[in-house]
């Protein structure tokens, strides 16, 4: 017996979708038979890869859909063939399965074209369209203002047959780009302009990634998205706050085209809610796609990037994306999420799931002079505390395999000479240190209880190796410290990623327009890219050291806690077999509420909270306290210009001071990022084949614009891996940046030669189209064109 529709009406405690507006929208059209199922979709554009606010709209529709026991439909909303791709669709299919939804209904909004071209049609032929041929400016200036009515276009009154031949031109390939559009008549004096006769469809001679070019016209968004929700059956159109006045288009196409007196059944009915953004990032696809473009990240899926396909390399679980999902709720208006929501939930979802095991990621040497041979201990995977809150009692494995506590041990070899944490280790400890000191004692975890005797330091003055003797268990410790055996342990990189800008919202000056919203298909307007400046510099540091060697034989997607150290597991990209790279997921405690807590004043005089986020992101990043040779270093350097953060990298390791060997102080800032960022691990490793003068050659050209940033870390890349220079890569290559104006000034004419309906445009007033110039040009000459000279001749060859 099937049921009725009041029957799906979940009770308030087995909703995994929290009670909201929308859903009493839902559960009151069940009560009434408006609907007798629930049909909800998820229509993201594949213009770049979907990232973590996708998570919670994905959420919302999946997760509604089956509480009321219905379905939802992912479809790709793919209308605009500038910037959609092949690579971008099946990026976010992927996604969407990794978190955890079905996509067997999986629709493309492209496969209903010849269906919308035909609903185009209808209205024209019951005079509720017409082909508008005054200019995109023209346009806009006829829709009038908040204060004055709309004025008709002299096209607005064409007949039916003339503008049925005209959009079958349009069809057809008979017009360039912008000659004319297919626009609804509706009401030029609707207070909501949105219903000022909008533009349905326009000219772009652009070929798609599914059709070809088998069409020169493409719908707009307000007329592609409802038609395509009527199609498919779709009960409840969600969408974010910035569509609320599409609505009433929406509501226009549906009462015209799909009334239930025609269909048989109620056509469906969008509802908004309040977009999330987030701290410290940026989740626009334009300035995602910069990032990756301009080499800030490594890609889509750098796992510093707010993307779900970074999220799944860093080693996120899709548990914890969904629980953070969950935790965000749905309301009217729009909502900031504090990072520290997400960073939360992942480690909420690890804590429970991590086996914890020792590693040292800034190795440095200790001998245990009485110790004879190697031990073997057998040591817990879980500590006490945890095992508590697993609710069968039964931990899990690296393997994936449950077991009792007991019997969840692994053996771990004491040997004589083992790694501690540089950073464990102090000659000149600050008040309340309480690691290793010269005289003291401190318990290695699971092994003992030791007191350094000796210090050996090096050529620098630096501590290169600790004596220690290794004492009863009445001796006394101060604390607890993780250590690796130095000729057992496996030798590992350690990603250590951060978050990705200094401040909490990097792009929240005014923007000209979004490129998202509906209604700006024409991707041309330049966006405020003040963002860029707030890119964290510390988002990623690379060291190289040691794991217990018992993680050698785990699988590859096993998750550990390192003790101290943070929640680690294997690159999926980088990492082998034979050499090993650990991303760290998460922190073990939010450092930056700890960073931010610690500028709060003790007195009177609060500052406002925008002041304090201000304040934090100007504070310098915590770090352990440098020995007084290191400290003498990093002074050095500090003062020849090398940033901060790198200085203090350098003064920790001198085989990367020594690899600058005697640069001048002018050239130090330069090199030095290159130094710490790019060529640390392969100069650690001994396998660097890229002298610093070749390095001072390539960052010459960078710094002279000659070559890209991002080329240039490509040449870097090549140049380690064949040893040929640097600069004779880019010669080769025919890399350099082309500054030549006779060479550009040609690009630019046949760019403008290929869009006049847009030259025209630009001269008519519309100067925001210096965005699509620029970029017509840099994809004509392979990014390869200087933007400055590229700048100031589109200013005069456009006049």
């Amino acid at each position: 017996m099937s049921k009725s529709p009041v029957d799906l009406i979940p009770a308030p405690d087995a909703r995994r979708v929290p009670q909201n507006f929308i859903t009493e929208v839902i559960d009151e059209d069940l009560r009434s038979g408006r609907h007798t199922r629930v049909v909800t979709r998820f229509p993201p554009e594949p213009n770049g890869y979907a990232h973590l606010g996708h998570a919670f709209a994905s959420y919302l529709d999946f997760m509604t859909a089956q509480d009321y026991g219905g379905v939802c439909h992912l479809r790709m909303d793919d209308t605009n063939p500038e910037g959609e791709t092949q690579e971008y669709a099946d990026s976010i299919i992927r996604d969407m399965q990794w978190v955890g939804w079905d996509t067997s209904r999986l629709f493309y909004a492209s496969d209903y074209y010849e269906q919308l071209y035909e609903y185009a049609v209808e209205l024209i032929r019951r005079g509720l369209a017409y082909v508008e041929s005054v200019s995109g400016e023209e346009m806009a200036r006829l829709r009038g203002t908040v204060d004055q009515p709309g004025t008709p276009s002299p096209y607005r009154n064409r007949g039916v047959e003339e503008n049925l031949d005209l959009f079958r031109r349009m069809r057809a390939g008979e017009f360039k780009n912008g000659e004319h559009a297919l626009r609804a008549k509706i009401d030029l004096a609707s207070p909501n302009f949105k219903l000022r006769d909008p533009v349905l469809y326009r000219i772009l001679h652009a070929t798609h990634y599914r059709t070809g070019d088998t069409w020169c016209i493409y719908p707009m968004y307000d007329f592609a998205h409802p038609i395509s929700d009527a199609i498919e059956g779709i009960t409840h159109s969600m969408c974010s706050l910035e569509f609320v006045d599409n609505r009433a288009i929406y509501d226009w196409l549906m009462d015209h085209l799909f009334p239930v007196e025609k269909t048989g059944r109620t056509p469906p009915r969008q509802y908004e809610f309040g977009r999330r953004s987030m701290e410290y990032t940026v989740v626009s696809k334009r300035k995602l796609r910069r990032l990756v473009k301009e080499g800030s990240v490594r890609g889509w899926d750098d796992p510093r990037m707010p993307t779900i396909s970074s999220m799944r390399r860093r080693g996120v679980t899709p548990e914890a994306v969904r629980a953070f999902a969950a935790k965000i709720g749905v309301s009217r208006t729009n909502r900031t999420v504090d990072l520290a929501l997400f960073e939360n939930a992942v480690r909420d979802d690890l804590n429970t799931r991590a086996p914890r095991v020792m590693a040292v990621t800034r190795p440095l040497k200790v001998t245990i002079q009485n110790l004879g041979g190697e031990r073997m201990l057998s040591l817990p995977y879980w500590p006490a505390d945890i095992v508590m809150d697993i609710p069968d009692g039964r931990v899990p494995l690296p393997s994936g395999e449950r077991m009792s506590p007991e019997q969840a041990v692994r053996e771990v070899p004491l040997t004589r000479e083992l790694f501690i944490e540089q950073e464990d280790f102090s000659a000149d400890p600050p008040k309340g240190f309480k690691r290793l000191t010269p005289g003291g004692t401190v318990r290695l975890r699971g092994a003992g209880i030791i007191r350094c005797d000796e210090v050996i330091k090096g050529a620098d003055g630096e501590p290169v190796e600790l004596r220690v003797t290794l004492l009863g268990e009445d001796a006394k410790a101060g604390g607890v410290i993780q250590w690796v055996s130095a000729t057992r342990g496996v030798s590992a990189e350690f990603r250590l990623f951060d978050r990705l800008f200094t401040v909490p919202e990097p792009d929240s000056e005014a923007q000209q327009f979004d490129p998202e919203q509906p209604g700006h298909e024409d991707d041309s307007k330049p966006l405020n890219t003040d963002f860029m400046s707030f890119v964290n510099p510390n988002s990623l540091v690379v060291t190289r050291g040691v794991v217990e060697p018992s993680v050698a034989r785990d699988p590859a997607s096993a998750r550990y806690q390192f003790e101290r150290a943070g929640y680690f597991w294997r690159d999926p990209v980088d990492s082998r077999e034979d050499a090993l790279v650990f991303n760290r997921i998460i922190t073990l405690r939010d450092t930056w509420a700890q960073k931010t807590e610690a500028l709060e004043p003790k007195a009177e005089g609060k500052p406002r909270p925008e002041k304090r986020e201000k304040a934090a992101a100007a504070a310098p990043m915590a770090r352990p306290t440098l020995e007084s040779g290191q400290e003498a270093v990093f002074q050095r350097l500090h003062k020849q210009g090398v940033s901060e953060n790198d200085a203090y990298m350098l003064a920790r390791e001198p085989q990367l001071v020594a690899y600058l060997g005697s640069v001048a102080d002018k050239q130090l800032s330069s090199l030095a990022p290159w130094v710490v960022n790019d060529l640390a691990s392969s100069i650690r490793e001994g396998t660097n084949r890229v002298s610093v003068e070749a390095l001072s050659a390539l960052v010459a050209l960078v710094a002279n614009g000659s070559i890209s940033l991002r080329s240039a870390r490509e040449v870097l890349a090549e140049a380690q891996a064949s040893g040929e220079a640097p600069a004779a890569i880019v010669e080769r290559k025919g890399l350099r940046v082309v500054s030549d104006e006779g060479q550009l000034r040609a690009a630019i004419q046949r760019v403008m030669d290929e869009n006049p309906g847009k030259v025209a445009e630009y001269r008519g007033g519309k100067k925001g189209l210096t965005g699509f110039f620029t970029g017509q040009v840099m994809r004509a000459t392979n990014g390869q064109a200087d933007p400055k000279t590229v700048a100031k001749l589109l200013g005069e060859m456009l006049g």
